[in-house]
């Protein structure tokens, strides 16, 4: 290969400010001057100092990157000068090589006890004393290069932590807005109380349950449940509060009885909403929904199920039956078939309509509560009335899943309270 065709090769320029400083100690002047200039030669900046209590005076003022140490000196051995410049407070890690003309292995053995990284034999040969003193600057490489990563993870920990505590302030504020949806807990129609629970399993849920009244003698009373957690149900659980708000000119079921009809039936607004999620909604979220339609002056009941777990009806002597036989959910078929259900309550009665949060509460081990449990929990509370009703059986399901609930819980509880009637045990 000729000059003119040979490729030409330039060096990488060394980057400025990273000449190594190497702290040489030895009690002979000779050797020092030898090494020294061996290091200079190396590209090293070297400071010297004749024994170990002058090298640690040194290494308090001044932060070398590699030591090179003879073992045998007066005073403070090369071991014992080790030991203690370990124990120096340091911005980074310092190499430390011995000096020795002892290398047989009790020897290294100790040198690397006292925190030695490496030896060199006497007498030193140039090309090893330099071929060592690289070795260790790529542990020093290394070891700055981890710094450099720890402080930048640290940094984006920090970060990190930052924007979690802006999203848990925010998630915060969405709970008590979301909470704010079910403006009225609870409301007493003749007879007839109702009483709403809602309780999300984090700190925004898809969990929905409200009332409105439909003229003088009827109520309108919904139980939704969003598919999936977090943000994006609570999101469609706010729009479709809009719709079944107190508002005449919002409330789906109300707007017919502006116009002097009357309001839109169970039925019809379960197809609405389904219409409204196949064709508005540009996402793969469903829900399932019961809407009933309450006479508080006759106790009948005619309701929808769209998916949503069965209501339990438990009757004045404390029988438990649980209606419906299920429906499809809404916002996933274009024709689907929801189930219709009518019942008559009388005097002494409750209608329970629970979430899924609540039938399929687990325990560890992967038990459901399911409708048999519900039972058992309606059963066991019997006695009890309105919120003390809800509270209770929250506090049972939350103790069947050992406090690991996984979904939020909701419910709606109407309670024919007629004078003097109490709900009875069943002994069967």
């Amino acid at each position: 290969m000729t000059a003119a065709n040979r490729p030409q090769t330039n060096p990488a320029p060394t980057p400025p400010n990273t000449r190594r400083l190497v702290l040489l100690v030895d009690d002979s002047a000779s050797q020092r001057r030898l090494l020294a200039r061996l290091l200079k030669l190396g590209g090293y900046e070297v400071i010297e100092a004749a024994n170990g209590a002058e090298a640690l005076d040194l290494c308090t003022r001044l932060v070398p990157d590699l030591v090179l140490s003879d073992w045998m000196m007066p005073e403070m051995s090369g071991l014992e000068f080790c030991a203690a410049f370990r124990k120096l407070p340091r911005p980074n890690y310092g190499y430390f090589l011995l000096l020795t003309s002892n290398a047989d292995a009790r020897a290294i053995t100790e040198g690397l006890q006292a925190g030695a990284d490496d030896f060199l034999t006497k007498p030193v040969a140039p090309q090893e004393l330099l071929a060592r003193m690289a070795a260790g600057e790529r542990i020093l490489r290394v070891e700055e290069e981890l710094r450099a990563s720890n402080t930048q993870l640290r940094h984006a920990l920090a970060q990190l932590s930052e924007t979690q505590a802006a999203m848990e302030r925010d998630l915060r504020e969405a709970r008590k807005l979301q909470q704010g949806l079910v403006r009225e807990r609870s409301g007493v129609f003749g007879a007839f109380e109702i009483s709403l629970l809602l309780r999300p399993a984090g700190h925004i849920g898809g969990d929905l349950v409200g009332f409105f009244p439909i003229g003088e003698d009827r109520l309108g009373l919904y139980a939704l449940d969003v598919s999936g957690h977090g943000v994006t149900a609570a999101l469609l659980t706010a729009q479709l509060s809009v719709h079944l708000s107190a508002s005449s000119d919002q409330n789906i079921a109300l707007r017919g009885a502006q116009d002097g009809g009357d309001a839109a039936g169970p039925s019809a607004l379960a197809h609405f909403f389904n219409t409204m999620m196949l064709e508005e909604m540009n996402t793969d979220t469903y829900f399932t929904m019961i809407y009933a339609e309450l006479n508080h002056v006759t106790g009948h009941v005619r309701m929808i199920q769209a998916g949503h777990p069965h209501p339990a009806l438990q009757r004045a002597d404390g029988r438990v039956t649980h209606l419906g036989n299920g429906g499809m959910p809404i916002g996933v078929f274009e024709r689907p078939i929801f189930d219709e259900i009518e019942v008559t309550l009388e005097p002494g009665d409750r209608l329970l309509i629970a979430s899924d949060g609540i039938t399929e509460a687990a325990t560890p081990s992967g038990r459901q509560l399911g409708c048999d449990g519900l039972e058992a929990v309606m059963r066991t509370n019997a006695f009890l009335h309105g919120h003390s009703f809800l509270e209770s059986m929250a506090w049972s399901v939350s103790e069947y899943c050992r406090g690991e609930r996984q979904d939020d819980m909701s419910a709606v509880l109407v309670e024919f309270r007629a004078s003097g009637q109490v709900i009875r045990l069943n002994d069967g």
